[in-house]
């Protein structure tokens, strides 16, 4: 199936660049694709939630100090926070969703496999090291949002 738009939300796996203008969507029940660019998809999903990528990228920099290849929040209710495969300049860039990740390992055959919590299995070129250091990073990403959002809470 192909569709003209999408945003990024909690059923997301990932989103892989397909072509030279498409995207691949892998979703916990569904594989489709979006007749736009994996990096615009981000951008739209960005926007859709009330920013922009740039703005998300920034705030990474802000709240973990890290300004290459940096994770992002795209929406920070659920929070739903992907890291890019590459630089998100390049045509070759995936993104993953952190929370929908089960565990990562060497794949002999392409840099690394992520297996999801819903059994997928996607293969990534991506050395293990590189992978495991994308994480780490969404997932302090993720621990820092969780505890300024605990704070703001506790404070009301």
């Amino acid at each position: 199936m192909i569709v003209e738009d999408y945003q990024v939300n909690a059923q997301t796996l990932a989103v892989i660049p397909y072509g030279d203008n498409m995207s691949k969507i892998i979703e916990k029940n569904a594989i489709f694709f979006v007749k736009k660019k994996a990096l615009k998809v981000m951008e739209n999903s960005c926007k859709f939630f009330g920013s922009s990528l740039i703005g998300r990228s920034q705030g990474t920099k802000d709240m973990i100090g890290v300004n290459y290849k940096s994770p992002i929040i795209v929406e920070e209710t659920c929070p739903i926070i992907v890291f890019p495969t590459d630089s998100p300049r390049s045509s070759n860039c995936s993104w993953i969703c952190l929370k929908n990740i089960d565990k990562y390992t060497i794949n002999d055959n392409m840099g690394s496999r992520i297996t999801f919590k819903n059994g997928y299995n996607l293969d990534v070129d991506l050395s293990y090291g590189s992978l495991d250091n994308q994480v780490l990073r969404a997932s302090r990403l993720y621990q820092i949002l969780t505890e300024r959002k605990m704070v703001k809470n506790i404070n009301l």
